[in-house]
């Protein structure tokens, strides 16, 4: 058992001034005075932050972009300058805390002046079910479901270009648009923002063919892909690669399937 004295409510340990403190005399176990200490650190890793905003350290997150690239750090989260350093796809971090910004964007830190926005991460994944795919309900034009399906294969190995809707180049959500409104002569919007609030939410283990499906922000995504069926999905990905057929896995999951077919 250690005895620590306050001077001037400053709390000294064998001379060495550590933290202020409000009472007048405390006895501390050894175990006691290290917590003390640890909560000192903690509160000093971002004093803009407010304790409603600061999570444990202990939470770790996983990076969700695109296969083969990396989401960038920035200084901070209010006025947020780019560092310089980039995470790659599939990297996990461990989150210092969080706040939101003046856009009700999430950001979480990972370090001293390294920030990174939320909507690109995903909690690690242990495992992830295979899709079981239902039969076509009476509801959907199974017609339409195989026209999308057909129109989306036919897109694979074009060019990915950032703004395109086709033909001949696509990004995510442009390539969305072109197939849902050549094979199916429906109008879907321009951007991922606006397509996830279209049709109904359906659960990652009752796909169907021409379901759609997101990364990030369930609310904000930043990507979109159309589900052809057997665990896989067509997509614009990236510059470097176009529109490509992948496989679902917990690599690179989405995080939530809207159904516009019905």
């Amino acid at each position: 058992m250690f005895k620590y004295y306050l001077i001037e409510n400053k709390l000294n340990i064998g001379g060495n001034l550590i933290l202020k403190v409000k009472s007048n005399l405390v006895k501390f176990t050894t175990a006691a005075a290290l917590a003390v200490t640890s909560i000192g650190v903690a509160t000093t890793v971002n004093t803009k932050l407010t304790s409603s905003d600061v999570d444990a350290a202990t939470e770790k997150v996983k990076i969700n972009y695109i296969p083969g690239y990396g989401i960038n750090v920035w200084d901070n989260y209010e006025n947020p300058t780019f560092t310089g350093e980039r995470i790659k796809h599939g990297k996990t971090v461990s989150v210092l805390s969080s706040a939101v910004d003046e856009k009700g964007r999430t950001w979480y830190q990972i370090g001293d002046n390294q920030w990174i926005l939320a909507r690109y991460t995903v909690k690690p994944a242990r495992h992830i079910k295979k899709v079981v795919q239902k039969s076509l309900a009476s509801s959907i034009s199974s017609t339409q479901a195989e026209k999308v399906v057909d129109l989306a294969n036919a897109e694979v190995g074009k060019a990915y270009a950032w703004g395109s809707n086709g033909p001949g180049a696509f990004d995510c959500s442009g390539l969305v648009q072109y197939v849902y409104n050549k094979a199916a002569g429906k109008e879907v919007s321009r951007s991922t923002y606006t397509q996830v609030k279209q049709g109904k939410t359906v659960s990652m283990q009752n796909l169907r063919p021409s379901d759609l499906l997101f990364w990030g922000s369930p609310n904000a995504p930043y990507h979109v892909g159309i589900y052809i069926g057997n665990n896989q999905y067509i997509h614009a990905a990236a510059p470097g690669q176009g529109v490509v057929k992948d496989s679902l896995s917990s690599y690179f999951y989405p995080s939530v399937a809207k159904r516009v077919l019905d």
